[in-house]
């Protein structure tokens, strides 16, 4: 699970590890997400696993998932919670 960030998969290894799923979510204009390299390698990511999502989200906040910071975005975090959720239980 990735918010806010992604990173090239060669900073790890190869390739992303076989059978291992991920979810990479983001906010479509987020200078730090979509301006730095995030959404390239996220895109690259799902482009090359075979379990891979990208949930883009309407806006430009970075971590907007957090309730504590002034960035918090009370729709997008609800949606990310529940496709959070929903890729855990698909992992039990």
């Amino acid at each position: 699970m990735l918010i806010d960030a992604c990173v090239p998969v060669a900073e790890f290894g190869e390739a992303w590890p076989q059978g291992v799923p991920v979810q990479v979510h983001g906010m479509e204009a987020d200078e730090i997400f979509a301006g730095e390299g995030d959404l390239d390698a996220a895109r690259a990511l799902v482009g090359s696993a075979a379990d891979a999502e990208l949930f883009l989200y309407p806006g430009d906040r970075h971590n907007f998932a957090d309730p504590s910071l002034p960035s918090y975005d009370r729709a997008a975090a609800g949606l990310l919670t529940e496709r959070v959720l929903a890729f855990l239980d698909r992992l039990t």
